[in-house]
């Protein structure tokens, strides 16, 4: 009877521990994730160039602006040219009010070379699309929306950022985000649906940056993750090779949505720099 109730208060001291744990640690341990980025097409004068990207705030869950705020504070502090944000900023559009507020912590943010957005599914939901143009615009975001620009450094160099609309609730244009697409230049595509990439994968594009999969939110050892959203479930987290010269990278996100949980996937700001072909080979 001693084993039998010994066991059984282990079981519920772990149980509720791990509660606990996915419930108030891991979803504010924010891991900073460094890659480097190498491409034979990356001009040399964008050596060490530098784009941070986060994603998947749900603002208004579990997530809110004293967390955004942090986000603000490390993702200053790595430095960026570039800033991208892949969609989701609120969780819940209709029961969301405190834009002024967002608005105000978004602008703390800077990058020389611009800020840039996509819509997620939940940008899109609650009839909130223009509500999401208008708080990141007024946060100083340019929002991508089947559409690409051209990003040029002072040597004269450029690079092209494409940003495709959300697969499930928007409208994803490939042909007119490539309509004028400059051959033989490095591109890079925000989506906000990871799994976009295999369609992508048709077009002139090397890199790819997605989040909405939120790594799952909770995984398990030897098993990944219990569950998947639509458009994140071939990929759902970290760097893969769709094609020999074609990657996607997911990023986890920052906040939670249906459950405030997350267990081995923990939030995530990620950080690319860029090296040259003959950088990298010195390197």
């Amino acid at each position: 009877m001693k084993k039998a109730a010994t066991s059984v208060a282990a079981l519920l001291i772990g149980s509720i521990s791990t509660h606990l744990y996915m419930k108030n640690i891991e979803p504010k341990w924010i891991e900073t994730v460094k890659i480097d980025l190498t491409h034979p097409l990356i001009p040399n004068s964008f050596d060490h160039f530098k784009i941070v990207l986060f994603s998947d705030t749900h603002l208004g869950f579990q997530f809110d602006l004293t967390q955004m705020e942090r986000v603000v504070e490390i993702i200053s502090n790595e430095d960026p040219d570039l800033i991208v944000f892949s969609g989701d900023l609120v969780d819940n559009l209709l029961s969301f009010f405190e834009w002024e507020q967002t608005i105000q912590i978004l602008r703390l943010l800077s990058a020389p070379m611009g800020k840039f957005a996509v819509y997620g599914n939940h940008d899109h939901g609650g009839w909130g699309s223009n509500k999401y143009k208008q708080i990141m615009e007024s946060s100083g975001f340019t929002i991508l929306q089947n559409e690409a620009v051209s990003i040029k450094n002072e040597a004269g160099d450029q690079f092209i950022l494409a940003g495709i609309d959300d697969a499930m609730l928007g409208k994803p244009d490939f042909k007119k985000t490539f309509s004028n697409h400059p051959e033989k230049t490095f591109t890079i595509l925000i989506s906000h649906a990871p799994d976009l990439a295999d369609e992508a994968a048709s077009y002139p594009v090397h890199y790819q940056l997605s989040g909405h999969s939120h790594g799952g939110q909770v995984q398990f050892p030897f098993i990944g993750p219990v569950i998947t959203p639509p458009y994140g479930r071939k990929y759902y987290e970290g760097l893969y090779s769709v094609t020999k010269s074609f990657s996607v990278y997911v990023n986890r996100g920052l906040g939670t949505t249906r459950l405030p949980y997350r267990l081995f996937a923990r939030p995530e700001i990620t950080t690319f720099t860029f090296k040259s072909v003959n950088n990298w080979k010195e390197d």
